[in-house]
């Protein structure tokens, strides 16, 4: 069994009703791997804890934290 298929994947809550827009996400120690769920073999990215943190404020509307974690 690779790496890969040992995480626990889940589907983002908001990937779209059509079953066409779903993006899956796994924890590792230290990181977050998405992938689309259509491709599931496919290529996935990897970021680090902190970028992650930081991509999720921009999405609720936080803006990045700043150096030492503050917004």
């Amino acid at each position: 069994m690779s790496d890969r298929e040992q995480l626990h994947w889940f589907t983002s809550s908001f990937s779209g009703g059509s079953g066409n827009e779903c993006v899956q996400c796994a924890r590792t120690a230290g990181s977050m791997v998405v992938r689309d769920s259509k491709a599931p073999e496919g290529n996935v990215a990897t970021f680090g804890t902190r970028p992650w943190g930081d991509f999720l404020l921009s999405l609720r509307g936080a803006g990045p934290r700043g150096p030492l974690g503050v917004r």
